[in-house]
C-alpha cells in the first residue's frame, strides 16, 4: 500500500498586499529615523555630538552623562535640570486628566440620558470649543486667571485645561453612553435612584473603555501642551517640562547630547501610559461607534 500524501500548500504571493506592506515598512523606517538621532545622540559624549560626520553613527560607548545633565543641571554653566519641572507636570497633568474626564463623564450621561428642553443646543455649542484657536484666547485668558488670583499659578493652568478638555471628553463620552441600554436607566430610576445614583450605580461602573480613551487622550495633550504653559506660567520654578525644555534648547551653551536626554525623559511618561493602556485605547474608541 502507498502511503497517503498530504498535498503540497502552494504560497502565492499578492503583489498588492507586498506592495502595501512595502509602502508601510518605509513609512514606519522614516518615522523612526529621528527617533534613532535622537537616541543615540543622547548616549553620545558632547565631542561625539559635535562632529556632525558621526551623526548617524552609533554612540562609542554607553554615556549616561547627558541624562544625569538634563535631569540635575550644569550649575556651573547657568543650566537648570528637569527634575523639579517634570515634578510640575506630574502635578499639573494627573489632576487636569482626572478632573476633566469626570466632568466629561457627568456631560456625557445627562447629554445621553437625561433628556432636557435645549440640550439639542447646548451640545453643539459645547464642542464649538474645541475649535477656538489657543492664540485667540490667550489675552483675556491670562487677563482673567489674574482677575481670579491664579495667575501664574498651576493650579490656573489646570483650569484651563480642565474647561477646554471638557468639549472633546464629553463628545467621547456622551457617544459612549449612548450605546449603553436606556432600559438599565429606567430600571434603575424604578428602584428609586436618582440622578446620581443612577450614573454611580449603572453608568461609571461601565465606563471603563471610555475612561482609557479619555485619560490617554487627555494627558498626552495636557503632557505636551506648551503654548498655555509658557504664557501663564512665567516662573522657572512652576513651569512644566516642556518649557523648561525650550529654555534648555534656547541657552547659550548648546549642550545637544543634553538636550537630547532631557527630550527623552519628558517623553518617557507619555510611552508609559501608552504601553500600559494603549491595548485598550481602539478597544474603547470603538466601543460607542457602532450601534446595534
Amino acid at each position: 500500500m502507498s502511503a497517503h500524501r498530504t498535498p503540497r500548500r502552494t504560497v502565492r504571493l499578492n503583489p498588492t498586499r507586498i506592495g502595501i506592506y512595502t509602502l508601510l515598512i518605509l513609512f514606519a523606517l522614516l518615522f523612526l529615523i529621528p527617533v534613532y538621532v535622537l537616541v543615540v545622540s543622547s548616549l553620545k559624549t558632547f565631542a561625539e555630538v559635535q562632529d556632525l560626520s558621526r551623526l548617524w553613527s552609533p554612540p562609542t560607548g554607553l554615556h549616561l552623562e547627558s541624562f544625569r545633565a538634563a535631569w540635575w543641571g550644569i550649575p556651573e554653566k547657568g543650566l537648570r535640570g528637569l527634575s523639579q519641572n517634570l515634578l510640575n507636570s506630574v502635578y499639573l497633568t494627573v489632576p487636569a486628566t482626572i478632573l476633566s474626564s469626570m466632568l466629561g463623564s457627568l456631560n456625557g450621561y445627562i447629554l445621553s440620558k437625561w433628556r432636557f428642553r435645549g440640550a439639542n443646543v447646548l451640545f453643539p455649542l459645547m464642542l464649538f470649543g474645541m475649535f477656538i484657536p489657543y492664540q485667540s484666547i490667550l489675552i483675556p485668558l491670562t487677563q482673567t486667571l489674574a482677575a481670579i488670583h491664579l495667575g501664574g499659578t498651576i493650579w490656573g493652568l489646570i483650569l484651563v485645561h480642565v474647561v477646554y478638555g471638557i468639549p472633546i471628553t464629553t463628545l467621547i463620552f456622551r457617544n459612549y453612553y449612548a450605546e449603553v441600554p436606556t432600559d438599565l436607566v429606567e430600571a434603575a430610576r424604578i428602584d428609586g435612584a436618582n440622578i446620581l445614583g443612577v450614573y454611580w450605580r449603572v453608568l461609571f461602573p461601565l465606563s471603563v473603555p471610555g475612561f482609557v480613551v479619555v485619560i490617554i487622550w487627555q494627558f498626552t495633550n495636557i503632557w505636551n501642551e506648551f503654548l498655555f504653559a509658557v504664557s501663564i506660567l512665567q516662573k522657572p520654578d512652576v513651569q512644566p517640562i516642556t518649557v523648561a525644555l525650550r529654555n534648555l534648547a534656547g541657552s547659550q551653551i548648546q549642550e545637544w547630547n543634553m538636550i537630547m536626554a532631557g527630550t527623552l525623559i519628558a517623553a518617557v511618561p507619555t510611552l508609559l501610559i501608552y504601553i500600559i493602556m494603549g491595548r485598550y485605547f481602539i478597544r474603547g474608541l470603538l466601543a460607542g461607534s457602532v450601534k446595534g
